[in-house]
């Protein structure tokens, strides 16, 4: 087996404690290093799970390629097969997006049952890296989204009872590409990512070569932004976590008034978030507030639809109400 190269070493470096781990594998360039590189420094550790959509016709060459790849090297494979259906104003993106994530989850379960690895696996690592970190952003500003956009993705994070690792978010994605042409070692190419359709494709082939050009240090200049950004929102959870202890759950709309416009927002969208999944859209936030501070008498309704449901008043407090299926 081969060394590694010094910034791949480093990067996976984090995942050590955490042994053994799943590795989403997709068969792509960026999970073909990943796996090809965790295997290659815990070859009894690391297993793989392969998420099939089928959602282009390219599907079952990269199930394929996963399957030979593994089978090569005795490494552990499961492979799921989500339904990724959208439902009424959320794209197929997101949804295709939320069922790989739990269908990866689903196959760190099934791994476990089979008892494929020596110790149950509470660790998955994804493949996203330094690039793919730049275009989160990007694509943030370009949607003027808020601080928890432009903190884009989290080298870590809980869900689902497992730990969730992004290794290669310090690692620029032609450098994964170089070490797997070094070693010999083929992947399968996502026809879709040459689609300029599709705004992350843009930002892709258009603006990072750009970006590149005019500023060399791009990748570690922009990971710092967003380092910044996910330190200052998480000052604004714990802002948001006190006040929502004093103005209630569900919220009263008297305590609600006595907050400044900032951190009525920014509570209001931590309760919905907290407490019923939910995101409101700008827009909406400025109505809710506007109502919310019209409330001066008893007989003054609030009704606004959020998401799949309406934030209403209820006596002194808001509540928010899923609506009922037509």
């Amino acid at each position: 087996m081969s060394t590694l190269p010094r910034a791949l070493n480093e990067a996976l470096h984090g995942l050590a404690p955490h042994l053994p781990l799943a590795v989403a594998f997709s068969g792509g360039a960026d999970s073909t290093a990943l796996l090809l590189a965790c295997w290659q420094r815990w070859p009894q550790q690391v297993a793989a799970i392969h998420v099939n959509h089928g959602l282009q016709e390219a599907a079952a060459g990269f199930e394929a390629f996963a399957r030979q790849f593994c089978t090569a090297r005795g490494i552990p494979l499961h492979i799921e097969y989500p339904h990724a259906r959208h439902a009424s104003g959320e794209s197929p993106e997101d949804a295709a997006r939320k069922a790989r994530y739990a269908a990866l989850a689903r196959g760190v379960q099934a791994l476990n049952q089979a008892q494929t690895l020596p110790q149950p696996i509470a660790s998955i690592a994804l493949a996203q890296h330094a690039d793919d970190q730049v275009e989160t952003l990007l694509l943030a500003l370009s949607r003027g989204a808020g601080l928890p956009g432009l903190a884009a993705m989290p080298r870590q994070w809980e869900r689902n009872g497992l730990l969730w690792l992004r290794p290669w978010l310090t690692v620029p994605g032609p450098q994964l590409r170089h070490w797997l042409q070094q070693q010999g070692q083929n992947w399968v190419e996502d026809p879709s990512n040459l689609d300029l359709h599709y705004t992350r494709n843009r930002i892709r082939h258009r603006i990072v070569p750009v970006l590149e050009q005019a500023f060399p240090a791009f990748r570690q200049t922009l990971a710092r932004s967003s380092a910044h950004a996910q330190q200052a929102q998480q000052i604004l959870e714990e802002v948001a976590q006190a006040d929502l202890a004093v103005v209630g759950v569900p919220p009263s709309i008297r305590a609600l008034q006595a907050l400044s416009a900032p951190r009525q927002a920014n509570v209001l969208r931590h309760w919905l978030k907290q407490h019923h999944g939910i995101a409101a859209q700008h827009r909406q936030m400025q109505e809710l507030q506007r109502q919310i501070m019209a409330c001066t008498t008893r007989g003054h309704q609030i009704h606004l639809k959020i998401a799949n449901g309406h934030v209403q008043r209820h006596n002194a407090w808001l509540h928010w109400l899923t609506s009922s299926p037509a």
